[in-house]
């Protein structure tokens, strides 16, 4: 799918989720994700077997499925659990009820709230007002594209980093809780950079810089890409915290289908809304320091519901078999880790790589960064062949050779739409509030329907042709770029912002929406039981890397091609060029052969039947006999937690 785009209107979570990204573009439950081997501590509890463990967990889905009064009468009589049914535009009020109340027979309401919260607050919000700020800011103070995206390359690194977050997520408790400690002291990194910020802008060390020359400004803007960094490490630690629960719970509910990944853009979706209509105007007006109040204020959002313990977890216990104390408060699952040692040390080594490689590329040289990138993704191959089952090897390669095949000039273009009549007479001349409120207000409203379109229509399609046919879209999309810059939209006698909303605004977030879903349906589906949170983040940071590769391609693309982007006197000549041979024509040519490396099964079905593969299953049997304790009061009623976020998977 496209690599996310810091330089245009389109609104993203992560996944630089891409993007993904995303444009964007999570972490995992790790006490299951641990496997079979862990005791959990809980207070009031009895012993129960494996089988029964799972057995109370298919009867607590049915019950609440069967409690949603009128929902759907045939499901119900037949207690068979079904994928929520999505919002529909006839009935729109009481099919979202409908939806939500679905949804919650597979998730907790506070689960949800605290989705919803990140997304809407960190992901839809300060993240996103700080990569809608990368294009206006870095601009001001002279930095041309190619600069420009490399900086935007160590912004997303965190998003790459998800594959160590993931395992110190799962190996590392924090006084006693795998997650809920590290999304916390994530939420204060994310507010020391925006406090750093606001010192910069409010004691004038900004302007100071911009008048004693290009030697200032390149500490200012090191400084300003540190804190940018920290904001967007936030955004990826809740993202992969939360992602994380949500793969858990799809394995062993694969009939939700894609209904939570749907719910998680929806949020995403209306929190960017809601920041780029005031990111334009404000960034026109020069008042940085106010958009930066506002991402501290955002960023502090979720730190409650996160410290009360809103992402659902067990208490871990010294008294776990292979638990040890590293420190005071810090706990290490070392009886986990010496079962899956290898994995485990590929997955860090992968999510440690990406800062390495965005340093490296940033501030030493290019070609030796790309070089190094080059022999990782085979290494990370390579590896992946020799660990995992041949189904996931493929997969891996499709996600890939799909997540370098978008090469991105993002930053080029950006500049070209933006940039004064001084440096592109008769030029589209964009400002801000056009380029980043309007179209970034009309494309969000895009990816919501979008969201509503993809549940509706192809959600029931199989894997393959919904990948193949967001590809060629996707790919064909970039015409409109084209036709701009050519200036044939004003030959037929239509004007840049009507062309420019009517086309891209529109086709390119509509089909940016119907990739990141399934592609985000894939990485969930992938992760094995017993090690859920770590493959899940380790799919997630390999996309991500692999995006970021393509970032640093783009940046040499437009260093190379000789382009001038900021003065009064710029060259963008070679950007119809580079359009098409790296956004039109490399993605069909790669992206569509990588589909075919992916199982065509539906989406609702298992990717990978990890019972047949038997992987690491010798390890499974040891411990398949260890009980599992049900925490309940005194009363013998639930003491709260809900059960149904708590699998034993393995």
């Amino acid at each position: 799918m496209p690599s996310i785009n810091l330089y245009a209107p389109t609104s993203t979570t992560s996944d630089m989720d891409a993007a993904i990204a995303t444009n964007g573009s999570s972490t995992i439950d790790p006490t299951p994700l641990l496997g079979a081997n862990n005791d959990y501590e809980q207070r009031g509890t009895t012993a129960t077997s494996d089988i029964e463990t799972d057995s109370l967990h298919k009867t607590a889905s049915s019950s609440n499925i069967n409690n949603n009064n009128n929902i759907n009468n045939e499901d119900n009589n037949n207690n068979t659990p079904h994928a929520p049914h999505p919002p529909t535009l006839q009935h729109p009020i009481t099919s979202t009820k409908t939806y939500f109340a679905e949804l919650s027979s597979f998730f907790s309401w506070k689960f949800l709230s605290w989705l919803a919260i990140d997304q809407a607050c960190v992901g839809g919000g300060s993240f996103a007002l700080v990569t809608a700020l990368s294009l206006p800011l870095f601009k001001e103070l002279g930095i041309g594209a190619a600069r420009q995206q490399l900086y935007g390359s160590m912004i997303m690194s965190p998003w790459a980093m998800k594959p160590f977050i993931g395992v110190a997520s799962d190996l590392f408790p924090i006084r006693g809780f795998n997650k809920r400690y590290l999304a916390v002291y994530s939420i204060l990194i994310g507010v020391i950079g925006c406090v750093v910020l606001l010192v910069l802008y409010h004691s004038g060390a900004a302007e100071s810089a911009v008048h004693s020359g290009q030697d200032a400004v390149g500490k200012l803007a090191d400084f300003i890409v540190i804190c940018f960094t920290a904001v967007s490490y936030q955004a990826a630690t809740l993202d992969i915290l939360g992602e994380g629960k949500y793969a858990e719970l799809m394995r062993l509910h694969p009939e939700s289908g894609s209904s939570i990944i749907s719910f998680k853009f929806g949020w995403a979706l209306l929190g960017s809304i809601v920041t780029q209509a005031y990111v334009g105007p404000l960034s026109d007006l020069g008042y940085y320091h106010i958009l930066f109040w506002i991402a501290l204020a955002l960023s502090l959002t979720p730190f409650y519901p996160t410290l009360a313990g809103w992402i659902p977890e067990k208490i871990r216990s010294i008294d776990e078999p292979g638990m040890i104390r590293l420190c005071r408060g810090c706990l290490f699952d070392r009886g986990s880790f010496r079962e899956k040692k290898v994995p485990f040390v590929v997955i860090t080594l992968c999510g440690l790589s990406a800062p390495l490689l965005a340093a490296l590329t940033t501030y030493a040289d290019l070609v030796v960064g790309l070089v190094f990138a080059g022999v990782l993704i085979v290494a990370f191959s390579a590896a992946t062949y020799y660990i995992f089952p041949k189904t996931f090897f493929w997969v891996f390669l499709s996600i890939v050779f799909t997540s370098m095949s978008w090469i991105s000039i993002g930053s080029a273009v950006g500049y070209y739409y933006t940039a004064s009549e001084e440096c592109v007479p008769n030029g589209p001349n964009f400002n801000y509030t056009f380029y980043i409120t309007v179209t970034g207000i009309v494309g969000s409203i895009v990816n919501f329907l979008g969201v509503i379109l993809y549940q509706n229509f192809l959600s029931s399609w199989r894997f393959r042709p919904v990948l193949i046919v967001t590809i060629v879209i996707g790919s064909l999309a970039s015409i409109v770029d084209l036709i701009i810059i050519m200036r044939w939209n004003i030959a037929i006698g239509i004007p840049d912002k009507v062309f420019f909303l009517l086309g891209n605004a529109v086709f390119e977030n509509l089909v940016y929406i119907m990739q990141s879903i399934p592609m985000s349906s894939i990485y969930a589906k992938i992760a094995p039981p017993g090690m859920e949170s770590a493959v899940f983040a380790y799919t997630v940071g390999i996309a991500n890397f692999c995006n970021m590769v393509s970032q640093l391609l783009g940046s040499g693309v437009i260093k190379w091609s000789g382009m001038k982007t900021v003065g009064d006197d710029c060259d963008f000549d070679a950007l119809p060029d580079l359009i098409v041979i790296f956004q039109i024509l490399v993605p069909m040519v790669v992206g569509i052969p990588a589909a075919f490396m992916i199982p065509n099964v539906l989406q609702t079905e298992h990717l990978i039947d990890w019972e047949h593969e038997q992987w690491y299953q010798d390890r499974a049997e040891d411990d398949e006999d260890e009980p599992i304790e049900q925490n309940e009061n005194e009363e013998g009623e639930d003491s709260g937690e809900d059960s149904r976020l708590e699998p034993h998977l393995l």
